[in-house]
Order: structure tokens, then sequence, then C-alpha cells
């Protein structure tokens, strides 16, 4: 190809998408310490776009013509400040041009956008999470061509892109005798010095030693020499597919730079697991545990899963039938020796080999955070910050591994009254009052109110530990995680609570004698709130606080509804229990009340107030205020 080549039709200028302009204005500032990450995300793309070659070649061998070997060449020439890494890979129309190199395609990128501070340290981070990609070039570039066909396409559709990182690019047709792209980077003054040969190689051994395809340069003894012949050329890389190499060959910095490669992410990874099942079904994987979140790990249409090879043929990225969807923040590679190299994703979902992996492949995630957690415990805690709330979704889908998962979970409580999800329910059952049969946890939408619920009030009392739960998942979660190690969880907020483990036979007598001596008081707030509340009765749960509401056996508790009816999908109406502290000042207060409008309005006072406790929303806030206002002008 020559940057000369007759175009055969006028430059079309055009603007970035408004992302792009966001994202080109924020990386060139925040990744100036990083600049040379431009070079490895390059030759990243062209290695993609040799696999994507390849594999489209399988089923049209013609897409091959003009040059079977698949390389990736790198030339620069400092006096000229250029540098151009050209692929013969699947190459690029003028409208797949015009999409892939101005607009972001990604979910979420406005929300991602909207989280960078102006902190270069802190923007530099979130964006490598994000992946830079092509755009890694304008941090050297003040101009940068791209000449590229794509394959299976004549001559003539050849197309030229051109930007200055301004806001703008400009792309015209014109002849191409070659399929694949070729990107010239004209360096910015200054930045020569990312032109000269020997330095290039360096990075590509430091970056791109792992890339499967030849990355070829002119070689070493023909730098200075003049020749009109062509230049022979020569591999500067390693050159094998790293997860086909036996492990102790492979170093850990080899590891990390194959995961920055599979990602785009210039931040190392937390751990990672590499195998090989050899068997009935023979594959090898190599899976990646990031060390933060990926901005769009919500977004559920967001692309995840492994690239799938077989027999070391890249088929398709983002391959999610290999792993859950609760292990979707994990990243890398599965290689099949035994799939057929046509399949698709319709048949990955059909085909009964593939639930084998995924169960073997699931596993080895697990056994993999469980060994960072008992022997990295810091650094489980820092997986545990950032991924935490996606493995509790593990033990409604992964019925198989629901124990392993529930090993791995970790919960604030009452032991420390903290913040930090640091419990593990191990941790719990090993201190565990004698004969205590259940493991108590409470649910609330905050920390602060789990830690402050009514709920919890007798069982603080006898220095009995209770589970601080307040993720939108955790009622999810323990609505499938019904026990662990024989014990089972228990909702403190729900049904009656028996605490008769650790209540003697004297309280328990005292509860039966005061439901006794105050069964006409029940009967008259039961009369009064029958609309609110499905029953009345003495508790045995509260200590300092007047009332509290509970939830029936059965019923569904405030975050499940909230997720449910954002679902679209309709929820019963239910009515809680109300339970009476009669020992309290305000109960005595109520109940030594004979006129019965004063006694209703204490009654519904009562009523509000625990339902504001319990985190829920009045039915009525002006009725709240006017019988509220009514009690205040009686005080003397």
């Amino acid at each position: 190809m020559s940057d000369a080549a007759q175009a055969h039709t006028q430059p079309q200028t055009m603007g970035f998408q408004a992302e792009v302009k966001q994202l080109l204005k924020l990386m060139i500032h925040s990744l100036y310490s990083h600049k040379e990450i431009f070079l490895r995300e390059l030759i990243s793309n062209a290695s993609d776009a040799l696999d994507k070659l390849r594999f489209e070649a399988l089923a049209r061998p013609e897409l091959l013509q003009g040059g079977a070997e698949l390389v990736i060449t790198i030339d620069a020439d400092r006096e000229a400040r250029t540098i151009t890494i050209a692929d013969n890979g699947i190459g690029m129309s003028r409208d797949e041009a015009v999409e892939h190199l101005g607009t972001i395609a990604k979910s979420g990128t406005a929300e991602f956008l909207a989280r960078m501070t102006g902190d270069q340290k802190q923007d530099a981070q979130l964006i490598g999470q994000f992946g830079v990609g092509f755009y890694s070039s304008f941090i050297v570039a003040d101009r940068v061509d791209v000449y590229s066909r794509r394959a299976g396409l004549d001559a003539a559709a050849g197309v030229h892109w051109q930007s200055s990182g301004d806001g703008e690019f400009s792309v015209a047709t014109l002849d191409l005798a070659e399929r694949g792209t070729r990107i010239v980077l004209h360096l910015k003054e200054g930045e020569q010095d990312f032109a000269d040969p020997y330095r290039i190689r360096a990075l590509v051994r430091k970056y791109s030693d792992h890339i499967a395809f030849p990355v070829r340069m002119k070689a070493e003894q023909q730098h200075d020499q003049e020749e009109a012949a062509a230049p022979g050329y020569e591999t500067v890389n390693h050159a094998q597919a790293l997860w086909t190499r036996p492990r102790t060959e492979v170093k850990d910095e080899e590891y990390k730079e194959f995961y920055r490669h599979i990602t785009h992410d210039f931040t190392d990874p937390l751990a990672w697991s590499h195998g090989k099942v050899e068997g009935k079904k023979e594959y090898t994987s190599l899976l990646y545990v990031p060390a933060r979140a990926p901005f769009d790990l919500w977004h559920r249409e967001a692309a995840r899963g492994l690239k799938l090879y077989v027999r070391r043929v890249f088929i398709m990225d983002d391959a999610e039938q290999f792993l859950p969807l609760y292990l979707r923040f994990v990243k890398g590679v599965v290689d099949s020796a035994d799939l057929p190299l046509n399949i698709s994703r319709e048949m990955l979902q059909q085909d009964a080999a593939i639930d084998g992996m995924r169960t073997g492949l699931a596993r080895r995630v697990l056994d993999l955070l469980a060994k960072v957690a008992k022997d990295e415990p810091e650094k489980y805690a820092a997986f545990w910050k950032e991924f935490g709330a996606v493995l509790k979704e593990g033990p409604a889908e992964d019925h198989a591994n629901r124990e392993r998962i529930a090993r791995l979970l970790r919960f604030s409580s009452t032991h420390a009254d903290k913040a930090e999800q640091d419990v593990s329910l191990e941790d719990y059952v090993a201190r565990m009052k004698p004969g205590q049969k259940e493991v108590y946890f409470v649910i609330a939408d905050s920390f602060a109110a789990a830690k402050s619920s009514p709920h919890l009030e007798v069982l603080r009392s006898k220095g009995v530990e209770v589970l601080l739960l307040s993720d939108r998942v955790d009622e999810w979660l323990v609505d499938h995680l019904r026990e662990f190690d024989g014990k089972q969880l228990r909702n403190v907020a729900r049904g009656e609570l028996d605490i008769g483990a650790v209540q003697s036979d004297e309280e328990k007598q005292q509860r039966e004698t005061l439901s006794k001596e105050h069964g006409a008081l029940v009967e008259r707030i039961k009369k009064t709130l029958h609309e609110q509340v499905s029953d009345v009765r003495v508790t045995n749960r509260l200590a300092d606080s007047p009332a509290c509401l509970v939830l029936g056996e059965h019923d569904l508790g405030a975050q499940m509804r909230r997720i449910l009816e954002a679902a679209g999908q309709k929820v019963p109406t239910t009515k809680p229990v109300l339970e009476i502290n009669v020992t309290h000042p305000l109960l005595q207060r109520i109940e030594s009340t004979e006129e019965a409008a004063a006694f209703d309005d204490l009654t519904l006072l009562l009523f509000d107030q625990a339902t504001l406790a319990d985190g829920g929303q009045l039915a009525e806030p002006a009725a709240f205020v006017q019988r509220l206002n009514r009690l205040l002008l009686t005080m003397h």
C-alpha cells in the first residue's frame, strides 16, 4: 500500500461521537505517564484482526488469497517521525471504519465518562479499565492515517481514514491492492524516540511477546542501510499462544501482559488460574480475576464471557456460555481440542459438552478465590469490595457450588459493628452461643439502618451476633442460601423469633405472663389497626423500642418487593405483624388512655413510628403530622 494511492472519492469530513471527543481529551492528559501503551494497544488490535480473518476463512478460504501467512509488521522512520503498524487481517470497509474509529459502542459509556474527576491518577485508572484501544494513538501522534481494505472486497473498496484527534476525521475510498489495515502515526514533536527501532523492539518484547502471531520488523543489520531490494524482516516476539505453553515456562509478568492484551486494562489482574483438562473432553483455560470492577459490570446487556479458541484457532469473543452469570467479571480464554471449528453461539447453548466445561471452569474460579481468601486475606478483601455483590448472586444460579460460594461470602455483623463486609459464615458459626442453632441476620436499605434496627435489641443484649445485610441482592441471596454448615439462616424480622437457646426459662415465662396480662391492650390495638396489620402480639424481640413491624413467615421483604416491581411484576399486598413492648412507657401511656380518639391517635403514631424505624414510607404523611401536632398540643 502507498500513502499516495489515488483516492477515487473526495475525503468526507465527519465529527467524532461526543463520547469519543471527551475520551480523547481526557485520555491524552491522564495517560501522559503511560504513553508507551499505544504500541501494545495497536498490536493487540492487529492481533484481533488476524484472529477474525482466520475464523472467517474457515468458511470462506478465498479470504486468504494474496497471503495465507498472517503477520504484523512494524516500520519506523525517526527522521520522518512516523511509525507504521500493519496487519494482513480482516480489514475494514468504509462503513466499518466510520463506525469502529468514530464511535464507542460499549454500554454505559456516558456513565463511565461521568465518573471522570480531573484527577490524572484516578482518571488514568478508570481509562485503563475502560480500554483505550485505537485512540491511544493520539497520546503520541498529532495525526493518524489509517489505510484499510476488508478481506473479500476488491481493491477499489479500500478506505483512507485520517484525523488529528481534534474532534473531526475524514474518510475517503481509494484503491488498495492488499487486504488488512495499516496505521501510520505521525508523532508529535518531542516523541521521535518512539520511532527508534531498538526502543520499539524492547516495547514489543515487554508488552506483546505473548501475541500468537509473528510481529516483524526490519532486520537489525539493515536499519541503517538503503537497499534497492525489499529489506528482510525478522520476528521479534515469541509468537506462540501463551496458554499453550507449560505453566512452569511462563513468568508472572507474561501472565500479566497477556491479561492486558485480552482486556485492554493496563492494571494488573488480582489473580489467575492456568490449567489443562484431559480425558473425555480436553481443553485448556487461562482465567483471570481483575483487580477492579469494569465500568459496565451492572449493565446486563454488556458483552461478557471468555475468548473461545478451538485447537488454537480463534472462534469468538465474549463466549458467555462457559461461565455462569455471577462470574461475569472473570476474563480469559478457553481453548477446546474437541469442539468443531464451525461452532456457533446457538450451538454452544445446545451442546451438552459445554455444560461439563462450564461446571469445571466455574469450580476452577471458585477454587482460585478460595485460595486467595485463605492465603492472601487482604487481597481477597479488595476483591470482595469490587465483586462481592456479584458473587452473592451465585447461590441462586449455581446450586451445585452453593457450599463453595457460601464459604466465600462476606458480611458486616454486630460482632464489630463496622460497615466493612469481612465476616465469613465460618467466622459466625465459630462464635455462636452454646445451644444456638440458627444464623441470625437482618436486612435493611443501608448498613446504618441495619445496625440500628429495633429487631436486634434482645439479641444484642444477649451477646448473640447478627449479620447486617444491606446490599440490594441480599434478600435474593438468603432466599436461596437457606443454611450453612447445618445451621439454618434466620431473618430476625420475620415470623415468630425463637431465641430459646439463649433465653432462660424465667424469661420465657415472663413473656407468657405479659401476653396474658395485656391481652385487652393487644385487642384494642388490633381493632384500631385492623386495616394496617395482620396481627398484634407482645414481643420477645424488643428491649428499648416500643414496637416493631414483623414480616409474615412467607411474605416478601422490602428489597425483593422493589426488585420485582422494578421488573414490572405484580406483587401481592401483605400486612405486617405489629409487636409491642408492653414494658415501655409509651405502651403504658397508651394502655392507660381511655378516650377512644386519643387512644387511636397514639396507636396510629405507634404504628407510623414502627414503619419509619423499619425503613418504610408512611402511607399518609399529612395525617401523621396532624396526629403528632394534636399530641404536642396536649403536652404540659
